[in-house]
């Protein structure tokens, strides 16, 4: 079932000795799959690619995408061009029982023959299937709130956004027109800023073609539970962008939660309401389900517990890196920390898992992976940034240069960097665009309503 599934009708090649499960498509899955799909001699091994999704998002760019200033289809890499010599399996596995060498799949064909999962046998197991939005149970945020981890999110973010400016601009209820204008981002870290200083930017700009609203007539705020924000660009740069966002009338409220987002109405901790139809929730992370749902040994906060080898700790042939694992970092000062779970160690730890893999195949001695953080870079919106690195801090124009520079350098195959550079020099060309596209969430809606249905409430 599985394996007519997913071969290939090319050339018959000798049988492969080994096969290699990769379980996830994103940083570490992609970019391991890419290391041993060159190294790996012919017919040595097989790769096998499971993942949710046919692409690997590039998540530092969903801010400019949610903005306008990145094509949505550039923010992606698909797998299977990228990944010409693996084998890609669209869906997501739910359990994994390593002492059998078993997975067990859900994928797209499973679900439409009705038939349940499937089970597909491995010699080698490498589990990265990333991390899923950390929410609490916080009355309404169900019902109400918007993640920003997929490309989808922000797209469909920035068609909101615009929206809610042409529902403010349209109606005569104030109470309805204070809503629209309103957008709550719960969550200081990079994507709660950076998505907040990307649309606000755009929003900003969007105004002037709207004769009855105003940029000051938006009223956008950060809520963060802690005493600052961006931590990762140290406390002094984190000061600097609390006072560049509020310069920009955007309400920083640190050392506060929210407590309620029920009847379209936030309630903060420190007392304050707020009538709103956004409310972003980008307060953390939390490790993929799939961890629990496997016989591997887990540390207290549900991440693989790992070696500097990206070794699975005490269980042969198990291997993991970036978001979910808990790798020890070789170059800190204090004994016991960890690698932070970020894209900087995840595309690094890659090169090493795959060599390492080699290694093991081949019966040669494995290397420790060590890395020395470089520091970080966050933009803050058009021409705006901050940046920590390499000891150095900047701010302003310089930072945000410096921010699209890195991200450019980094994200995978020349076509990418080369689409998203000329986007940029035309961005740098002509006016932004402001159009919203919300009927692409509901493509069958006008046809739904033709044919004597309701049109799909928003939401």
């Amino acid at each position: 079932m599985v394996m007519a599934e997913i071969s290939r009708g090319s050339t018959p090649a000798p049988t492969p000795s080994a096969r290699i499960l990769v379980v996830g498509g994103g940083y570490v899955g992609m970019y391991t799959a890419l290391h041993l799909q060159r190294k790996l001699k012919r017919g040595e091994a097989e790769i096998v690619v499971v993942s949710p999704d046919p692409y690997m998002t590039y998540q530092p760019f969903l801010p400019e995408a949610a903005a306008g200033n990145i094509s949505p289809r550039h923010v992606v890499v698909p797998l299977r061009r990228v990944l010409e010599k693996c084998k890609i399996v669209i869906g997501e596995a739910t359990t994994i029982d390593h002492a059998k060498r078993t997975a067990t799949l859900k994928t797209l064909a499973s679900e439409e023959e009705g038939t349940g999962t499937v089970d597909i046998t491995y010699d080698e197991l490498v589990l990265a299937p990333g991390s899923v939005s950390r929410t609490l149970p916080i009355p309404g945020l169900a019902e109400h709130g918007v993640g920003f981890k997929s490309v989808e999110e922000a797209i469909g973010l920035r068609n909101h956004v615009i929206e809610q400016m042409d529902i403010a601009s349209s109606t005569r209820d104030p109470a309805i027109r204070e809503a629209a204008l309103t957008f709550v981002f719960v969550g200081g870290g990079y994507a709660g800023v950076e998505a907040l200083a990307e649309l606000e930017d755009m929003a900003r700009y969007a105004s002037r073609y709207y004769h009855n609203i105003k940029a000051d007539d938006l009223k956008w705020i950060l809520v963060e539970a802690t005493g600052r924000i961006l931590p990762e660009v140290g406390e002094e740069m984190g000061t600097y962008a609390v006072r560049e966002l509020r310069a920009r009338n955007i309400d920083v409220r640190l050392d506060t939660r929210l407590d309620s987002c029920e009847d379209r109405v936030a309630v903060l901790s420190d007392g304050a309401r707020f009538r709103t139809r956004t409310v972003v929730w980008t307060a953390g992370v939390k490790p993929h389900p799939i961890l629990a749902a496997s016989d591997l040994p887990l540390n207290e906060r549900g991440r693989l517990l790992c070696t500097a080898k990206l070794t699975v700790d005490g269980v042969e042939h198990a291997w993991a890196a970036g978001d979910a694992a808990a790798v020890p970092d070789l170059t800190a000062d204090e004994p016991g920390k960890e690698c932070a779970p970020n894209a900087q160690h995840a595309v690094r730890q890659a090169r090493i898992l795959a060599g390492n893999i080699l290694a093991s195949l081949r019966g040669e001695p494995l290397r420790d992976y060590r890395h020395a953080y470089a520091g970080s870079v966050a933009s803050l919106g058009l021409h705006k940034g901050v940046a920590h690195v390499y000891g150095r801090k900047l701010k302003g124009y310089p930072a945000w240069l410096m921010h699209r520079v890195y991200h450019l350098s980094r994200i995978p195959t020349v076509n990418r960097k080369a689409r998203v550079l000329a986007e940029w020099t035309l961005s740098g060309l002509f006016k932004r665009e402001i159009v919203s596209l919300g009927s692409l969430e509901h493509p069958r809606a006008e046809f739904e309503l033709a044919a004597g249905g309701e049109r799909p409430k928003d939401t």
